[in-house]
């Protein structure tokens, strides 16, 4: 089976469907930065477009980082265990349907719950990352992972001019109607080429895990995002960072205890995960200090 195996990798057929399969999942990479950064050059027009304050409006920016960071490990687990590209697709289609609700809507309510949605995208690197994993040939999984990362870089140095292009000729409802119409293209794209990985990760789903690890993430994005307006010794300041703080403090010897938890502690702290995840923090911090900073 497995001399079979290696000969079916070595076949063109193959050989041009890896390469079909990585370019898909590139392109979504790309989709995926685009998604991130569109919106930062307008942070200083939307206050006067939509009505509201600087400070609401930079959670155009946050409500996508928020959803980013709560979506992405819950689509994980799930796509390890009902399929990737399943989850791949329902991530596409909730950027689509975020993308349509910003468009349509119009107002800041509507653009907040579009980028909400949109932050599912994020999601969609570690997914893409497993079904090159399971689908590649052994030798191409490494350059073909660095490749979708280098993806990012791509999509957010085109997003950021993209955006002031499209909003100085066609308003900023183009921009979201443009993410909505390259999410369906690429849905179109996923389904028609990437196969549905054949390896699965059986049990239950940490429902408890998952919602703990949600309400902290909020609680301490809430108090870090609105402390300056709120006042960094309010009541309700506080509040979310004792809620966050502790929510962690329980969530963390829970999933140590969990059979099959949200996320595998045990393997993140491992010393390679530990400093690869350390390096992202401290990479996606700077890239958009500088982003936000600059606009």
């Amino acid at each position: 089976m497995k001399d079979r195996r290696l000969a079916l990798h070595s076949s063109p057929t193959t050989r041009r469907s890896s390469r079909l399969i990585t370019a898909i999942l590139c392109l979504s990479g790309t989709v995926v930065a685009l998604q991130q950064t569109m919106v930062i050059p307008l942070l200083p027009d939307f206050p006067k477009i939509l009505g509201v304050s600087a400070d609401d409006a930079s959670w155009l920016v946050t409500v996508t980082l928020l959803t980013s960071a709560v979506a992405t490990p819950i689509v994980s687990r799930l796509a390890d265990m009902f399929g990737k590209r399943r989850m791949m697709l329902i991530s596409m289609t909730m950027i689509v349907v975020g993308s349509l609700v910003a468009a349509i809507g119009g107002n800041f309510v509507a653009l907040l719950i579009g980028r909400g949605l949109q932050g599912f995208a994020i999601s969609m690197i570690p997914v893409g990352i497993s079904i090159m994993r399971d689908e590649l040939p052994k030798e191409k999984v490494a350059s073909a992972t660095a490749l979708m990362s280098a993806t990012l870089g791509i999509g957010s140095a085109l997003g950021l001019p993209l955006s002031g292009l499209i909003f100085e000729h066609l308003g900023w409802p183009a921009i979201f109607w443009l993410s909505a119409i390259v999410g369906v293209l690429l849905i179109i794209a996923v389904a028609a080429v990437v196969p549905e990985s054949s390896v699965r990760t059986r049990g239950k789903f940490d429902f408890l895990g998952a919602v703990m690890l949600s309400t902290a993430l909020t609680a301490i994005l809430l108090a870090i995002s609105k402390g300056a307006r709120w006042g960094w010794t309010s009541e309700l300041t506080l509040l979310m960072f004792v809620i966050g703080i502790v929510t962690l403090a329980l969530w963390f010897p829970y999933e140590l205890r969990v059979t099959q938890p949200m996320v595998d502690l045990r393997t993140s702290a491992k010393r390679p995960v530990l400093l690869t995840n350390v390096a992202s923090i401290l990479v996606g911090f700077s890239m958009y200090a500088n982003n936000l900073s600059t606009t």
